[in-house]
């Protein structure tokens, strides 16, 4: 089971269906919620696992950005704690994420999860633009609060048609080399949103205005993914390394991020030590500062 941020594994299904529409028995000694659910048949513990880990995988990407709503919301200075690079890169990653979902013929749920990866990720970028144009301008215009409410409001509509749009359109064709060479664009653009949020954390020497649930929840939504196909292994009937190798891009993209994110987590634990000293040292001021003041006006007198 391959999460759509990560998509790579084919659902076969289709022959399954045409099977049952012929009246011949399909999947007797499959999982029901699961062929209902996801369209797959699994028929043996190590593929229900996968199937289980992947989904809760798939859970962790969900939750992941929500914290960071929150803390951009409660802090009011993402422009100064994120970088915009981050942000344009995991976007170009879910939009040739769900490129290669489309073209290699991924699952219905897979496809609506990632337009929802895609609607999350504008909510994050109109948040750092509507912060970014507010902090910087010195009048607080009205006007900027409901385009933001507007261009939300046309991402969430897109996000309610999209995925029904795409899921009724059965007459395309995949083209599943491009879809796997989507997969590997998505991987290269993933691992590169990295590199300029650790530049930034490393140039502020400071972490304060992002949330760590967001690379922590990355971290565990990778995790899975990587023990969600390597679980699966045992129970293939085919050929391990064909196997191995469709799932290669999504693989790199995943454990690499998950690599990139425990220096993440090292800079959340050295940089929260440079705020706490910051903030007891800011403490101290007021009262050494009415001591100076009093020695000066006796040395005054």
């Amino acid at each position: 089971m391959a999460t759509a941020r990560f998509p790579g594994k084919s659902a076969d299904v289709d022959a399954n269906w045409t099977a049952l529409a012929l009246g011949r028995p399909v999947c007797v000694n499959g999982t029901p919620w699961i062929l209902y659910l996801l369209e797959e048949c699994v028929e043996n513990v190590w593929e229900y696992c996968s199937v289980v880990i992947g989904l809760v995988s798939m859970f962790c990407f969900l939750l992941s950005t929500l914290p960071q709503f929150y803390e951009a919301y409660r802090n009011g200075k993402v422009e100064e704690a994120m970088s915009f690079g981050f942000l344009f890169f995991l976007f170009s990653g879910d939009l040739t994420s769900f490129a290669g979902c489309y073209l290699t013929s991924q699952l219905p749920i897979q496809v609506v999860t990632v337009v929802f990866y895609i609607f999350t990720d504008l909510i994050l970028i109109s948040q750092f633009l509507y912060y970014k144009i507010k902090n910087s301008s010195s009048r607080k215009s009205p006007v900027l609060k409901w385009l933001c409410f507007m261009w939300c409001g046309a991402a969430t509509l897109v996000l309610l048609a999209l995925p029904k749009l795409i899921v009724d359109n059965t007459t395309s064709k995949s083209v599943e080399i491009t879809g796997y060479i989507c997969g590997y664009l998505a991987s290269i653009f993933y691992l590169s949103s990295r590199f300029p949020q650790l530049y930034k954390n490393f140039q502020r020497q400071s972490t304060e205005g992002t949330s760590y649930l967001l690379f922590a929840l990355a971290m565990m939504g990778n995790g899975t993914y990587g023990v969600s196909v390597i679980v699966v292994l045992p129970a293939l009937k085919g050929s391990k390394q064909t196997f191995i190798i469709k799932h290669l891009a999504w693989l790199i993209g995943s454990l690499g991020v998950l690599i990139l994110d425990f220096f993440v987590t090292a800079q959340f634990i050295m940089y929260r030590k440079n705020h706490s000293a910051k903030g007891s040292t800011l403490l101290s001021v007021p009262e050494v500062e009415p001591l100076l003041c009093e020695e000066v006006e006796l040395s005054v007198l």
